[in-house]
């Protein structure tokens, strides 16, 4: 069933879908009258529909049914340092499919890659195309939004009103940490999670935060930035979907 998402509520039980959604459904998918797509609007609702009519640059729908959201009932921000190739891109496809609600790409001190303020605005705008791709699929009833890049201070001051904090780096008690800093978390808390580059955390970056932040393990192996950042967020939407 094809995913879209639109800015508009249903008018006497129909939507209409225009623009580049209207275009893929007609001349790619090739809706026919009477199939039936999903549909999420910005106020936060969701929809199943029935395609009524498919006209040259418009699809207009009725609504059969309204179904519950497919968000998690907590906030995930991923401050996901910047990798090198194209890992962001499968963070940010597996990640938006695991239940992130937003991704923050920073640039950390040890971060192999420097991106100049040109390049920063073509991958965000690449990045938030990826996103949207993977919140259709995953059916997911918001796309979450890229935010722009942000330096490791910026991201903490952005961090600081989110509800918990975690951190994975070397924790006293091992795994003990990530198992207490898990079941410690309540519905409806914002969580805001820091992914290190491949060089690691810089020391000066683990001191401002260290009062703030949960320090939690991933494990005693040696997870890729990629990896990491997947782990954690299947670890916490785990735990928000216990919620």
């Amino acid at each position: 069933m094809q995913q879209v998402f639109i800015n508009e509520s249903p008018v006497g039980g129909e939507i209409t879908i225009t623009g580049q959604d209207a275009h893929h459904l007609i001349r790619v998918v090739r809706l026919k009258t009477g199939e039936k797509i999903r549909v999420s609007t910005a106020d936060g609702c969701n929809y199943i529909c029935s395609v009524k009519e498919a006209m040259d640059k418009e699809l207009v729908v009725s609504v059969l049914e309204e179904v519950p959201s497919t968000e998690l009932p907590n906030k995930i921000y991923l401050f996901q340092a910047v990798p090198k190739g194209d890992r962001m891109e499968t963070i940010i496809e597996k990640c938006v499919e695991l239940g992130v609600y937003e991704i923050i790409p920073v640039q950390m001190k040890n971060c192999i890659v420097k991106l100049d303020d040109k390049k920063k605005k073509s991958k965000g705008e690449r990045y938030q195309a990826i996103a949207e791709a993977a919140a259709k699929q995953s059916k997911r009833s918001i796309i979450p939004e890229i935010h722009s890049f942000m330096s490791f201070k910026e991201a903490f001051d952005y961090a600081k009103s989110l509800d918990v904090i975690l951190l994975p780096f070397e924790s006293k008690n091992g795994m003990q940490d990530t198992f207490d800093a898990m079941s410690s978390i309540t519905k409806g808390q914002s969580i805001g999670v820091f992914i290190g580059p491949e060089g690691g955390f810089d020391p000066s970056e683990i001191e401002l935060v260290k009062d703030s932040a949960k320090l939690v393990s991933l494990g005693k192996r040696i997870l890729r930035t990629d990896t990491a950042a997947i782990c954690t967020l299947s670890m916490l939407m785990l735990r928000c979907e216990e919620l």
